[in-house]
């Protein structure tokens, strides 16, 4: 059993209502060489849920994490850093229309599985 950490991605609108829709989880496995994001973006729902929303901001802003957890060049000076510090910076606090949940820790035997499982339990 290895180590793992994960946070969910969430989509605040308006970050003063502090309303959310999760969109995606980021995992890293340290043991396994693991860090990954599975995102989902359901459209249709985040129009309901913010009519006003800028979509090509939100896919722009998820795209970045994408990049930065493939750790090349595309991510930019994070992207170059060692997995656990790229995870660290992608789960940090901030107050823009993409956020992370908390980061909660677990035990898993394969981290692509783990991500799975986490990735259908909590945003699909």
């Amino acid at each position: 059993m290895h180590l793992f950490e994960y946070a969910v991605l969430r989509v605040v609108p308006r970050v003063e209502r502090e309303e959310f829709m999760n969109v995606g989880v980021v995992l890293l496995c340290r043991a396994q060489g693991f860090l990954q994001v599975c995102i989902a973006l359901p459209e249709a729902r985040l129009r309901a849920f913010a009519p006003d929303l800028d979509m090509e901001e939100v896919t722009a802003r998820l795209r970045a994490f994408e990049r930065i957890c493939q750790g090349r060049a595309t991510g930019g000076t994070i992207g170059q850093l060692p997995l656990a510090e790229r995870f660290r910076w992608l789960t940090a606090m901030r107050s823009t229309i993409v956020q992370t949940s908390p980061v909660h820790p677990g035990l898993c035997e394969d981290a692509g599985e783990t991500m799975a499982r986490l990735h259908a339990q909590l945003v699909l």
